[in-house]
This record gives C-alpha cells, sequence and structure tokens, in this order.
C-alpha cells in the first residue's frame, strides 16, 4: 500500500513538472501567435514564483500543511494548481482574443504602486493582454506547485518512515523530472495537431493532466485517513518561527548554502523555459516530408516508449545485486539511449532533442546520493557541478554556434552537453541538500529549509525574466524567433555557474578550518 501512495503522489509530481514548463518548447509559436516577445515570456515564466517570493505565500504554505496535515494540504494544492492552469489555458485561447476581457487587461496593470518602484512588477507597459492573464494564471499555480512540493516530501516521510524511504524519495523525483522530457514531447505536438497551429491545445493538455493529479490526491487522502486510523503518526517539521531568522541570518554555512541553491537552480530552471528556442537558433534542421513517419504523430509516441525504457533501466539498474542483470540493464538503458537520441535527430526537432535532458540525471541521481551516503564528497560534489555547469553554458554559447550548417555535428554537440548539464544537476541535489543539517542547528533545521526554498525563489522569478530582457536588449530588430543570438544569456548563465564554483571552493576552506563534516560520509 506504502508503494501504492507513491505512485499517487509522484504522479501528481509529474504532472505538475509538465504543466510548468509546459509553453517552453513552443516559445517560438507564442511570437508569432499571440506576440510575446521575449520579455513578455521571461515575465510570464517568472510570475510563477512571484506571490511566493513577494507574497510569501512559499511560508504560508508551510503553515497551513503544519495546522492541516498533509492530507488536506495535498488536495488544495492540487486544486490551486487545477484553477491557475485553467486562468493560464483561457489566456491563451481564441475565447480570450477580441474578449471584453483582453481589452482590460490591456488597459490595466500597466502599473502597480511599490512594486513598479522597485522594478519588480509582474507586468509591464505594452505587455500583451494575454501574457498578463497568463502570468496571473501561473502565479496561482506556482503557489500550489511549491505547496505540493513539500506535502509530497512530508507525505513520504509519514508512508516511509523506518522503510525505504531514500529509494521513495528518489524515486518521486526521478518520476517528477521524466515530466520535463514528456513536455518537450507532447506540447509541441498537441501545438500543431493537424497542421494547424494552436498553442492552447498544448496547454489543454497540460491543464488535463492537472485534473488527473487532482484526482490523484483526492485518492491518496482516502488512503492517508486509513493509514491515519492504524495509529501512524505524521512526522511533524519544525514550523516557520520569525524568532528563528536571527539565528539562521547568522550562520555562515547557512548564507553559503543558500547562495549556492540559488545561484545553481538559477542557472538550470530558467535556461530549461529557453533551451528549445536556443537549440532552433543554433541548430541547423532541414525539412521534414509530412507524409513520412518522422513527421507523423506515432513517432511521438514511439519515442515516448523508448524514453521510457531508458529511465526505467537506468534506474532500476542501480538497485540489482545481481551483476548480470545490472549490466544488462544498463546495456539496454545505452541502447534505447543512442535510439532515443536517433530519433530525435531524425524528427529534425529541437524540442525532441533537448528532452534527453533528465534521463541521463534519471539514472545517476540514485548512484550520487549512495555515494554521498557511503564515501561523502559533498563538497567536492558542489565544485564539479560547478564546473559542469560553466561548461554547458559556454559551449552552448560559443561551441554550438560553429556547427551551425553542419546538421549531424552541432546535433551531436548538442546532446552531448544537454547530457552533462543534466548530470550536473544530478550533483545539487545529492549533495547540497544533505549538508544543511550539518551547517545549521538541528533546532532551527524546518526554518532554515523554508528560508533556502524562499530564497531560490527569487533566483527563479529574476531569471527568467532577465533572460527574456537580455534577449531582446542583444536582438534589436530580429523578429524571426529561430534567428535570435542567446550569446549573453548564456554567458549571463555561465556566470552564475562561476559565482557557485567560488562558492563551492570557500564551503570546502569553512568546512576544512570548521570541521563541518561535509566531506564525511553521512551513514556512520
Amino acid at each position: 500500500m506504502r508503494w501504492t501512495a507513491l505512485v499517487l503522489l509522484a504522479f501528481a509530481m509529474f504532472c505538475s513538472y509538465i504543466f510548468m514548463d509546459i509553453l517552453s518548447p513552443i516559445k517560438d509559436l507564442m511570437q508569432t501567435t499571440r506576440d510575446w516577445d521575449s520579455t513578455a515570456f521571461g515575465t510570464m515564466q517568472g510570475s510563477e514564483t512571484f506571490l511566493n517570493v513577494f507574497i510569501f505565500f512559499l511560508i504560508f504554505a508551510g503553515i497551513i500543511l503544519d495546522k492541516m496535515g498533509v492530507r488536506f494540504t495535498a488536495i488544495l494544492s492540487g486544486a490551486v494548481m487545477l484553477i491557475g492552469a485553467v486562468i493560464n489555458w483561457w489566456a491563451v485561447t481564441e475565447y480570450f482574443a477580441g474578449s471584453s476581457l483582453e481589452a482590460w487587461f490591456t488597459n490595466h496593470l500597466n502599473y502597480i504602486p511599490i512594486f513598479d518602484e522597485l522594478e519588480v512588477s509582474p507586468f509591464y507597459e505594452g505587455m500583451p493582454a494575454s501574457a498578463k492573464f497568463a502570468a496571473v494564471g501561473f502565479m496561482i499555480f506556482g503557489c500550489g506547485v511549491e505547496m505540493a512540493g513539500i506535502t509530497v516530501s512530508r507525505g513520504i516521510v509519514k508512508w516511509f518512515k523506518g522503510k525505504e524511504m531514500a529509494l521513495a524519495m528518489g524515486s518521486e523525483m526521478a518520476l517528477a523530472r521524466l515530466g520535463v522530457a514528456t513536455c518537450m514531447i507532447f506540447s509541441p505536438m498537441f501545438a500543431k495537431w493537424g497542421g494547424n497551429i494552436d498553442v492552447s491545445r498544448s496547454v489543454a493538455f497540460g491543464v488535463v493532466l492537472l485534473m488527473i493529479a487532482l484526482i490523484m490526491f483526492i485518492v491518496y487522502g482516502f488512503m492517508d485517513k486509513k493509514l491515519d486510523a492504524q495509529g501512524v503518526e505524521e512526522e511533524k517539521d519544525e514550523p516557520f518561527k520569525v524568532s528563528d531568522i536571527g539565528k539562521i541570518l547568522s550562520s555562515g554555512g547557512f548564507w553559503l548554502v543558500a547562495l549556492l541553491c540559488v545561484l545553481y537552480y538559477s542557472a538550470i530552471f530558467p535556461f530549461q523555459k529557453y533551451a528549445v528556442n536556443m537549440l532552433q537558433c543554433n541548430l541547423t534542421f532541414s525539412e521534414v516530408d509530412p507524409n513520412s513517419f518522422w513527421a507523423g504523430n506515432t513517432v511521438t509516441i514511439v519515442q515516448y516508449v523508448i524514453m521510457l525504457v531508458v529511465a526505467a533501466t537506468a534506474f532500476i539498474s542501480n538497485f540489482s545485486k545481481d551483476k548480470t542483470k545490472k549490466y544488462a540493464m544498463l546495456c539496454t538503458s545505452v541502447v534505447f539511449l543512442v535510439a532515443f537520441c536517433y530519433m530525435g535527430y531524425m524528427r529534425q526537432s529541437a524540442e525532441t532533442i533537448f528532452a534527453v535532458f533528465p534521463l541521463l540525471a534519471v539514472g545517476i541521481t540514485p548512484i550520487l546520493g549512495n555515494y554521498v551516503d557511503h564515501k561523502g564528497k559533498a563538497a567536492s560534489m558542489l565544485v564539479l557541478g560547478s564546473l559542469l555547469l560553466i561548461a554547458c553554458h559556454l559551449t552552448f554559447a560559443f561551441v554550438l554556434p560553429l556547427f551551425k550548417g553542419n546538421e549531424a555535428g552541432g546535433v551531436v554537440i548538442a546532446y552531448l552537453t544537454i547530457l552533462v548539464l543534466g548530470a550536473s544537476f544530478s550533483l545539487v541535489p545529492a549533495s547540497l541538500w544533505p549538508s544543511v543539517p550539518k551547517l545549521v542547528d538541528a533546532n532551527i533545521i524546518g526554518s532554515a529549509y523554508a528560508l533556502i526554498f524562499w530564497i531560490q525563489n527569487i533566483g527563479l522569478w529574476l531569471f527568467p525574466l532577465l533572460i527574456g530582457k537580455v534577449l531582446d536588449k542583444t536582438n534589436p530588430g530580429v523578429t524571426d524567433p529561430t534567428q535570435l543570438d542567446y550569446t549573453w544569456p548564456l554567458v549571463m548563465l555561465a556566470c552564475l555557474g562561476v559565482a557557485a564554483l567560488l562558492l563551492g571552493l570557500l564551503l570546502k576552506v569553512v568546512d576544512k578550518k570548521k570541521g563541518l563534516g561535509l566531506e564525511e560520509p553521512n551513514i556512520k
């Protein structure tokens, strides 16, 4: 029953991850069909975390979870996500275009007192009305998805305490990350269905999945009630206390971890929202015969099934004690990964190329977590992750454009860089989060995590917006969304990696001087 509960929670998060990036692979279509330039696109994408950062909803979500428990909060988060998603969908439909609601959004929300003075407003004068209304929906969705994230973690602890908790959390994270690839594969398919482009179909796909997620949370609620009847108590985190802020902010270790977190995640998650368009601008694609297998929807399903095989075999191989079975699984995973990449190349689409991003991460995340548990070296992993991050963004900025015109060469460079970036993304969760208890007093650990998540959300709000503004400033007069120069946005993201590298090295020095135990194994 606990594995059934895990599947319900993990699938709900999988659906939320899909909606989070539902517009990312169709950024070019948003510009050509809805007149969203890069600034409008980035402002809308950054709005997801706006209420969490500036209205402190992330803190309120923790309080709701503490007071009301997993059951209530899970269903509430599912409902909030769905409401936000429906608004987001409505904003990009033909029903909104030309309506009185569009006129209202065109004439209003052009100036928000205080927020405009601080230059942190989620809207601006001249922003398309559909982008403004979509931003309102995305803000509401963002509140729900952050609430769902902390609730699912608490739910897993409740069901797996004293059992396979690490495996359960790793499995939930792996499935959730597959949502990114799912979004990249299916969102463009629905937008271009039948040769008639309609971006609202992609968002509708995400809305349907969030309806299923809400049902999953409701079913989980009944299971959770039965568990309570068996006398299993919910593990409570330390509630957030205002009085703890002073203690936390005076901790040097806290600031190192918090800044590392915001730098690293800001260089990954905002990049995901622009990655497909960046590949469209830097790779050369040839026209695929519309009557061929590679241009149809069948190949989308086939490629998705192959992706699931890659993810499943790579993940399961980590837990096979029989070496023959283990290596058989790994070989199967590699063969299917090559097939997945070949299909992406034959389809000549940037979105199916970037879909490979989470696949290596799914396979190696359990390996890295196990290594930190038994061997340590968490601080060294953070340094390695930062180096890989810098190398990947600089490769995208300066090496990939050199292969424009070389179809096969450019795609090979893109695949290798995307896979390495996905691997570097695995290094941080495996090493950063387990290090927090070693740097902060145990009695304020709950409050410390809440503050770290809040600081992380600042980066996730700011950098999608910054990337969009930098793109528009460095590409004056460019109207074709597939001809943008991404050099400076990528250099900006690489600079985040450099800052994370310096902080990682400083963390190693502090660890050595103060004996924090970051390089020691978690399991004694």
